[in-house]
């Protein structure tokens, strides 16, 4: 009973123990890979233009901060020299 019918079961149950140990440990393997390449300490090119892209949207936010108090001013001149400029009109008698 050495031949074939003994050799199919241990290699199927060699098969499944390998499979069961095997996936979580590849799968843990690919994360720990992913999580490598996704954080910009690993290279210093991605930090240094990270740094850059901060430092731009910080400028914008204050530029839009700018335009917007602008705006603000604008609308509070218009809106207080509105009333005096426009002429009342006539009441019409029918």
């Amino acid at each position: 009973m050495n031949g074939p019918e003994v050799l199919v079961p241990i290699a199927f149950f060699a098969m499944v123990v390998s499979l069961v140990l095997g996936l979580p440990l590849v799968r843990a393997r690919i994360r720990e890979r992913e999580r490598q390449a996704l954080s910009p300490a690993a290279d210093p090119q991605s930090a240094e233009r990270l740094a850059r892209i901060e430092a731009a949207v910080e400028s914008i936010a204050i530029e839009v901060e700018r335009i917007s108090e602008a705006q603000r001013f604008t609308t509070k001149l218009l809106s207080e020299r509105a009333p005096a400029a426009i002429p009342a009109k006539p009441e019409q008698g029918s």
